[in-house]
């Protein structure tokens, strides 16, 4: 509520706020839609591999050729890591190394970070936060994203003085999706593979939402930043806006939950496959706990989605818009010096985990591939199990055949991964893990 003003008051007495983008895909497309319409913002760099795409985001956006003229495009991400005028680096480019590198050069060299790339933030997130603070910038999850959506929420509550006992998202999942490949994802998304090219989408990228792997990296960067416990593997149970309540309770209480105060994620479909009557698969949730009989009274009173006992209650966002948002995590960061939610502590991990029986020689392809989905567990039993995080679980092949739903460990593999990013993890590991 103070962001448009403090905005006004930059602009009268100071430069506008200057963003440096790191990748111009769907997400850094929507950013720069909004970017005209908001006085007082500027991006001084778009870095992406392929400028020409970049070059096609700004026009598809509507940007005019004099803001075009503005605005440097490079392949190069360090323009937009070191220059002078960039105040916020944007990093959306999805590749967990990539992210690591960018946001560790952006803090280096005094500049706040908005971390689209939460693939990034699951691998080492806790660490980029910590290395943040203690240079005086910002280092945050990306408003209009669902875990910084979900951050909110859970702020909301507690300050409010409400006991969370869940948070998290729906999506679109069945216990057999964990075995999707991009050669059955459009299907399963009811949608020709024709059809999807036409679109530019990604079956790669689409099937990381679709396999759990989305969904699993999202809760642990909830998980990370509001300290919320990470069950061994989301149980997904389906569930529909007005039974959150309900069915997001601990066991104790006769339902879904393994302990209160959890991460978990809904899903819009029952196990038969038929659509949860209003099912919330694009939104964010938060469930939480009156602390007494009058509390309880005023969520009947006002109308709240309880449970038969009234106590508990739910409050939901029904969508998010991603990068339409986004102005908002990087207004906060240049004024007021604050995150849309940002790891505190490493709780919270996401394993590499057989999506069927792999063989001896057979090389890992990532987040959204054929061979292995990411599963959410707590840190401390990843790191018992020495557990390869999903973030690094690209181009490694496998030293001896691992079955399908086992975790792929550090010593089943072998091959030359991004050594920086190790470097940055294991760091990570050394400062947070006790």
């Amino acid at each position: 509520m103070y962001l448009q003003q403090l905005l006004q008051e930059r602009i009268e007495t100071t430069r506008p706020v200057c963003v440096g983008l790191i990748g111009a895909g769907k997400f850094g497309t929507m950013f720069l839609n909004q970017v005209p319409s908001t006085n007082g913002l500027e991006v001084a760099v778009i870095a992406d591999l392929e400028p020409a795409r970049a070059h096609f985001a700004c026009r598809s956006a509507g940007w005019s050729e004099t803001r075009l003229s503005r605005t440097r495009i490079t392949d190069d991400a360090q323009e937009a890591l070191t220059s002078r005028e960039v105040e916020v680096v944007v990093e959306a480019t999805g590749e967990p190394a990539a992210g690591l590198a960018h946001a560790c050069a952006a803090i280096a060299s005094g500049k706040h970070v908005v971390m689209v790339n939460v693939e990034a933030d699951a691998l080492a997130g806790p660490l980029l936060a910590a290395k943040a603070r203690e240079q005086g910038v910002v280092y945050s999850l990306a408003y209009g994203d669902q875990p910084a959506l979900i951050c909110e929420m859970v702020e909301w509550a507690r300050v409010c003085g409400f006991e969370v006992v869940a948070a998290g998202k729906g999506t679109k999942f069945l216990p057999s999706y964990h075995a999707s490949t991009p050669d059955t994802v459009w299907d399963l998304y009811g949608l020709t593979a024709e059809r999807a090219r036409a679109a530019g989408m990604n079956s790669k990228m689409f099937n990381s939402f679709l396999d759990g792997t989305k969904s699993a990296i999202e809760m642990a960067a909830v998980a990370n930043a509001t300290g919320l416990v990470p069950p061994h593997g989301l149980k997904f149970p389906p569930c529909g806006r007005g039974d959150l309540a309900k069915v997001l309770r601990p066991k104790e209480a006769g339902r879904q939950l393994h302990q209160n105060g959890q991460v978990e994620v809904v899903s819009s479909l029952e196990r038969d496959g038929s659509p949860v009557q209003g099912d919330l698969r694009w939104g964010v949730f938060v469930v939480f706990r009156a602390p007494n009989d009058y509390a309880a009274s005023c969520f009947r009173e006002y109308g709240m989605d309880t449970d038969e006992t009234g106590r508990y209650a739910s409050m939901y966002k029904p969508f998010h818009f991603i990068g339409l948002e986004l102005n908002i995590s990087i207004l906060s960061a240049a004024l007021l010096g604050r995150p849309t939610g940002a790891a505190r502590s490493f709780v919270a991990d996401v394993v590499t985990t057989a999506k069927r029986d792999l063989s001896a020689g057979e090389v890992l392809d990532g987040e959204g591939g054929y061979t292995v989905y990411g599963k959410l567990f707590p840190s401390s039993a990843s790191l018992a199990r020495q557990a390869l995080p999903m973030g690094l679980a690209q181009g490694l092949s496998l030293r001896r055949a691992v079955r399908a739903g086992e975790t792929v460990r550090w010593d089943d593999v072998e091959g030359d991964p991004d050594r920086a990013a190790i470097q940055t993890r294991r760091e990570l590991e050394a400062r947070f893990a006790a």
